[in-house]
């Protein structure tokens, strides 16, 4: 069996996969790899699955499947499987790291200082103590930042095509009920076609005035352009973001927009993450070689 590391794993994971083949990060031996792993810069498109004619397995290291054509690939009888418990944790925590940066100045404070300024009075903070949270999209990551949030005593809402039961989030509703009662609204969304350009002008517009809006689930379930404008006008206090249309941004409107911290979709990247990854990684691949996995 043959296993092609395509995208960036934990550094030990060659040695830890040798038990089950051949493994390589050569890209150009797709043609002949029998499972690929993949994070999200390689995309398992029609094009890619036909120019892999023995691929059997496609692991996705991290949340969500929208890099893989999973209809494709089964017609293929390619088994399509991803880690989404390795990295809850992870993104949880930059999640919380913006939204502590947004209201506390960081990055401006820093600069400025870096420059020689002392702008002590300038930059003023406010807190997270005692406001109110909504979390889009309740998953595992979603359940992970309203936990940390509640560690802040922030009253934690959330939306969620599906119902979830959770002991950190107080009360779920719809998107139209919850948009206007947050200071903060945090994305984590996969992308699908109810989720692309869900935050757009008109949602904006249903916002309190003033919000902070993180973003470490997909980048095309905003719409980039009405970010900009709202963080010009005010109505967005802040963005966050982890997440753009493509990785690197390119010609983004967030790039020259007020009041953004930018990440270079990292939300998955920590080393125990990595670390974890990896686990989950060697234990689909035994389930595989097993014939445990459908």
């Amino acid at each position: 069996m043959k296993i092609l590391i395509s995208d960036s794993f934990d550094p030990s994971l060659p040695q830890r996969l040798k038990s089950f083949g051949e493994v390589t990060d050569d890209k150009a031996q797709i043609s002949t790899a029998n499972v690929v792993l993949v994070r999200s810069k390689t995309k398992c498109t029609k094009e890619y699955i036909d120019g892999a004619p023995h691929l059997q397995l496609i692991i996705r290291g991290g949340v969500g499947l929208d890099n893989v054509d999973r209809e494709y690939a089964k017609s293929k009888k390619i088994i399509v499987c991803n880690t989404p418990e390795a990295s809850s944790v992870a993104v949880a925590e930059l999640t919380l790291a913006l939204m502590l940066a947004l209201p506390n100045r960081l990055t401006t404070a820093h600069n400025t200082t870096a420059e020689g300024k002392w702008l002590k009075k300038e930059l003023q903070r406010t807190e997270l103590y005692k406001k109110t949270l909504g979390i889009i999209g309740c998953g595992r990551i979603g359940q992970q930042v309203a936990k940390r949030a509640r560690a802040f005593e922030m009253t934690v809402y959330g939306a969620d095509a599906a119902r979830v039961s959770s002991e950190y989030i107080e009360k779920q509703m719809d998107l139209d009920e919850l948009l206007p009662l947050c200071d903060y609204l945090s994305l984590n969304l996969p992308l699908n076609p109810s989720t692309q350009g869900l935050i757009n002008k008109e949602n904006i517009a249903k916002m309190k005035k003033g919000v902070f809006l993180l973003n470490t689930g997909r980048g095309k379930t905003v719409v980039e352009e009405d970010i900009a404008e709202a963080l010009q006008s005010g109505h967005i206090a802040g963005y966050g973001t982890d997440v753009f249309y493509s990785d690197p941004p390119e010609n983004s409107p967030l790039l020259t927009a007020p009041n953004v911290i930018m990440t270079p979709h990292i939300g998955a990247s920590s080393k125990e993450n990595l670390l974890r990854i990896g686990d989950q990684v060697v234990e689909l691949i035994g389930k595989f070689v097993k014939g445990e996995l459908v």
